[in-house]
């Protein structure tokens, strides 16, 4: 079988203040990145992590990369994006411009602002050392419940904030492990349900464009290829959990046997490639040059 190459587009948390650094450093990249820029807030501390700005940069910074590298790579065989990733993953397959891409990323995270503020003091909390049905049960003792499902033993939770403390303490004496995640909204559970609506009329009065790669959906793992269907999984999952290890179990059956993520951060190749370690997985945040890339996919893609 022929190699088969997945791109992974982030969503938010490793975002940080040079992800648009390595992009810059190819003509093409550089070019998207200044022709974006009137849409973008500033990447500075004050906003780095704020859901406003956090979601179209983090967007800018993925399409930039792979603006950077697309002529002088394999075509992927499949995309896939985590959250706001999944938004990023159709512009990389082609359905969306960078512009439009960015456009809707910055009415996606208004949407979920007007949720935050309707329902304030809601948090998101990484889970790991129990099984699912375990965390669920006592996640919903304190009105968390699983966002993303991120392994067999591990995922991410939203609920309430004041309940923060007392979870983590239940979660501990069963033998868990929690972390607060920065991250402003509670996304992908039903605090999120106002923003569906509203979000799926943005998305189909946006310009989509033939694809020219099925991109995984991560609300049920599926390949998507057409507008309709893009519409709703992209729309639904802002208020319904992400089954990412259904996804990337999704990519080992479909025979991929090598995946990049496009940054910033690597935590999606690191994840596939505990989950599954015959996939070579790796990210662009851990070369210092774009060719340092282009060399790691020539051998993989051999």
């Amino acid at each position: 079988m022929s190699a088969r190459l997945l791109l992974l587009c982030p969503g938010q948390g490793n975002q940080h203040l040079h992800m648009f650094d390595l992009a810059r450093s190819s003509p093409a990249g550089a070019e998207l990145l200044e022709q974006l820029a009137p849409q973008l807030p500033p990447l500075d501390d004050a906003h780095l992590f704020a859901n406003a700005s956090a979601q179209p940069l983090i967007v800018a910074a993925t399409l930039a990369m792979w603006e950077a590298l697309r002529h002088e790579i394999a075509p992927p065989a499949l995309i896939a994006g985590y959250s706001i990733g999944e938004l990023s993953a159709y512009a990389v397959a082609g359905a969306f411009t960078p512009q439009d891409a960015v456009q809707l990323a910055t009415r996606r995270a208004a949407l979920m602002n007007v949720c935050r503020h309707s329902h304030p003091d809601q948090r998101l909390l990484a889970i790991s050392g129990l099984v699912l049905p375990q965390i669920a049960q006592i996640g919903a003792t304190y009105a968390f419940s699983i966002s993303i499902e991120t392994g067999d033993d591990a995922c991410i939770a939203g609920g309430p904030a004041p309940a923060l403390a007392a979870l983590q303490a239940d979660l501990a004496a069963a033998g868990g492990r929690s972390q607060v995640l920065p991250v402003e909204v509670a996304s992908h559970t039903h605090y999120m349900a106002e923003a569906v609506a509203p979000f799926a009329d943005a998305l189909q009065t946006a310009s989509f464009q033939p694809q020219l790669t099925p991109v995984v959906a991560g609300i049920d793992a599926a390949k998507v290829m057409e507008k309709s269907r893009a519409v709703s999984t992209l729309s639904r999952q802002l208020a319904e959990p992400i089954q990412w290890r259904a996804c990337m179990d999704a990519f080992a059956e479909a025979g991929i046997s090598a995946a990049l993520e496009l940054g910033p951060g690597g935590a999606l190749a690191r994840m596939l490639q505990a989950r599954h370690p015959h996939i070579n997985c790796r990210s662009v945040a851990d070369f210092r040059s774009l060719d340092g890339v282009r060399r790691w996919l020539e051998r993989a893609m051999e």
